[in-house]
């Protein structure tokens, strides 16, 4: 077999995959492992640290394009070049090392087309040549699973492919940045915008939708309608019910009950007409892709998708959890084998038992036609000790729960109720009550805490009887129409993922449903991170706003393909042809470099006709608030959560918090707080035990304290 190399995407991994064999030598740079049946002369396991290999800047292609100008746009460079990316330098030399010395080359990177891209572009950048090339592909860090991998080892045509798709798309994402970026930035800096625009294929539609949905609830209109409800009292109980009855105008309402002979609030006499019921079930669950997951975990604990990724990604090298990554929600009869064997010891790590009402695989849940690189998000064969799970941190411990939770599902009752339908007539008029009686709570009752009743909820009804006379008391109900509500963190994954809903042309409707939408599933947390590090949204309380920043730069792309999800439909598609061999990189970066002539061209016009005023204003109120206190060098600077002295790099670490013991300081306060080293008495702080008080700030030999009255 020869000397074997191995690249891992990060320590992480390769600390895993060594695990799984007996380890002779560990440096800082690689491991090396013994002799083995998988690898009789015995193997070393190096490592990236993500990307060590990074396209160059535009700078180091001509000097003349370090300088942000319109006369240079656009910058396409003749040739793509890298670059070993910065700080990585030490490793990379020993990953090349080793890369020249090994006789078979080991792709043991993530299992996807990144993990392809960040194996060949360090390859590339080692100048190693004419080296076997095996490829490592499993789902799960399980010992067992590693061993599995390592000893039926694929062969790399397919992920030679997966490399030439990512590079393309690496290298197009570079291009839309660079060019875009300097030409908004630019055109905004001559209207006195001073802020740098960052323009991103994924992330400027992603910033655009959320700007479209601001501006409906901004623009939305209120308006009353009137409804004719019922309060109805039977034998047996109280119920109340509404009539297909919805007008604009009350005079309306008032003259159908006038036409009836019925006044408002009087007590009459109902019939019961009909009694319907109808027993209905719910399944359960799909299991969790990685959006599914951060959509839940956002819902229910308010986690940011970066979060819940963070999470899985901790409890996947835990080996708890299967790949977290993925944008499956199927996975094949291989797990679901071990999953039914396992019911009892998932079930007693949740503390719940129940009777396994489906123990064949279904095809809801199990469907090998649907796994193509990752099964779905379930927990491994791996079950932790009481021990263990008690000492996961809160949220690791959630999330894992989650997961236990959400696959033992398919194996558990559905959930059943009964749906009753009473119709009562009143003079004529026709009111329509729902309620519902839960018969069997199934999979619901893995979910405790969800099965509070909510306000929503259909109500429980009384016994009532066809031809029943009821006592009933009809009122006009004054309601009014509501605006759409902002997107939450977790809604914003979705929307990111099913965005193709938003498209009018049918094809690229279905490009984007079978791409999943906006970048991927492993993208997508990070670019909310990098629009909200850009200050395009804000996020309080859960909720998505559109800074005014993020609204110069909607009204800008506006009508350009770059507010458009179609951009990413017309991508990907391209790339996936890359990807099986019928497409031509030379062919794709061609149409970009067009649309790049197209939109110098075109958006000078736009940017000179949108109004900045609010995002000035903005720029403007982040300039320095007051002098220093404690270096008298610097300036104190809004700093987003706090205000900071400007004079950090030279060593003055001083801050002052935006928000203290619950309170929002207003600038002013800062100001007087660093000029006159004391504020007056201020209403509305918060204690540890929730009571308000009142107190001043004072500096106190360069910290911040309560001063009472």
């Amino acid at each position: 077999m020869g000397r074997v190399v191995i690249l891992a995407e990060k320590p992480s991994q390769a600390k895993a995959y060594a695990d799984a064999f007996k380890v002779a030598k560990k440096t800082k740079n690689y491991i090396e492992l013994q002799p083995s049946a998988t690898f009789p002369q015995g193997a070393t396991i190096t490592w990236g640290i993500g990307h060590l290999v990074e396209l160059k800047q535009p700078a180091d292609y001509k000097p003349e394009w370090k300088r942000w100008s319109l006369a240079q746009l656009p910058m396409i460079p003749e040739k793509y070049e890298f670059r070993v990316s910065k700080g990585k330098w030490d490793q990379f030399q020993e990953v090349k090392r080793l890369f020249r010395e090994a006789d078979i080359l080991i792709n043991a990177c993530d299992v996807d087309r990144e993990g392809s891209n960040i194996f060949y572009s360090i390859l590339r950048q080692t100048g190693v040549r004419n080296k076997p090339i095996q490829r490592l592909w499993i789902n799960s860090l399980e010992i067992d699973e590693i061993r599995k991998g390592f000893a039926h080892l694929r062969d790399n045509r397919k992920d030679l492919l997966l490399y030439r798709e990512a590079q393309t798309r690496q290298i197009g994402d570079w291009l839309v940045g660079m060019n875009a970026s300097r030409l908004y930035t630019m055109l905004l800096k001559a209207k006195g915008l001073q802020e740098t625009m960052s323009i991103g294929r994924v992330q400027s539609p992603t910033v655009y939708m959320i700007y479209k949905r601001q501006m409906e609830i901004e623009n939305f209109k209120p308006s009353n309608f009137y409804e004719l409800t019922g309060d109805f009292l039977s034998e047996k109980g109280p119920y109340k019910g509404k009539a297909a009855v919805k007008k604009d105008k009350r005079e309306e309402a008032e003259a159908i009950l006038m036409q009836a002979n019925i006044k408002e609030n009087e007590s009459l006499p109902g019939t019961i007409k009909e009694i319907k019921k109808v027993k209905k079930s719910v399944k359960p669950p799909k299991l969790h892709s990685l959006s599914t997951l951060q959509a839940k975990a956002n819902k229910i604990w308010k986690y940011s998708p970066a979060k819940v990724l963070e999470i899985v990604q901790s409890l996947y090298e835990k080996k708890l959890v299967s790949y977290p990554r993925s944008d499956c929600q199927w996975i094949t009869e291989a797990e679901f084998d071990y999953l039914v064997k396992q019911v009892p010891n998932y079930q007693r790590i949740i503390g719940q038992s129940f009777e396994v009402a489906n123990n064949r695989p279904q095809k809801r849940y199990v469907d090998s036609s649907k796994v193509e690189e990752h099964y779905a998000i379930i927990p491994t064969k791996s079950i932790p000790s009481e021990q263990k799970i008690v000492g996961l941190p809160p949220m690791e411990r959630n999330i894992y729960m989650e997961i236990v939770r959400n696959t033992i599902a398919m194996f558990h009752r559905d959930y059943q109720y009964e749906e009753t339908i009473i119709l009562t007539d009143v003079k004529g008029i026709e009111f329509k009550t729902i309620g519902k009686v839960e018969l069997d709570k199934g999979f619901q009752e893995l979910w405790p805490m969800s099965t509070k009743k909510k306000k929503d909820e259909e109500p429980l009804l009384p016994a009532v009887t066809k031809q029943e006379i009821v006592e009933a008391k009809i009122h006009i109900h004054e309601g009014t129409t509501q605006p759409p509500k902002p997107y939450t963190e977790g809604q914003l994954v979705q929307m990111m993922k099913t965005c193709g809903k938003l498209i009018e042309d049918e094809g690229e409707s279905d490009i984007l449903k079978e791409v999943e939408g906006l970048g991927t599933e492993a993208t997508r947390a990070g670019i909310i991170e990098t629009i909200k590090k850009h200050g395009y949204i804000e996020v309080a309380k859960n909720i998505v706003t559109i800074t005014d920043k993020g609204r110069v730069l909607c009204e800008t792309i506006e009508g350009s393909l770059l507010s458009s999800p179609s951009m990413t439909a017309k991508w990907e598609t391209y790339l996936r042809k890359i990807g099986n061999g019928n497409g031509s990189q030379e062919a794709f970066l061609g149409s970009i470099s067009k649309f790049l002539h197209h939109l110098i061209e075109v958006t000078p016009a736009k940017v000179a006709g949108t109004n900045i005023q609010a995002a000035l204003t903005t720029a403007q109120s982040k300039e320095p608030v007051v002098a220093c206190p404690i270096c008298h060098q610097g300036k104190m600077v809004d700093r987003k959560s706090f205000y900071g002295c400007s004079n950090y790099k030279a060593g003055c670490k001083f801050t002052v918090s935006k928000t203290i013991a619950g309170k929002k300081l207003s600038p002013n306060q800062v100001k007087d707080l660093c000029q006159n080293g004391i504020t007056k008495e201020m209403k509305g702080f918060k204690s540890k035990k929730g009571t308000s008080f009142s107190a001043k700030l004072k500096l106190d030999q360069g910290k911040i304290v309560f001063e009472f009255q």
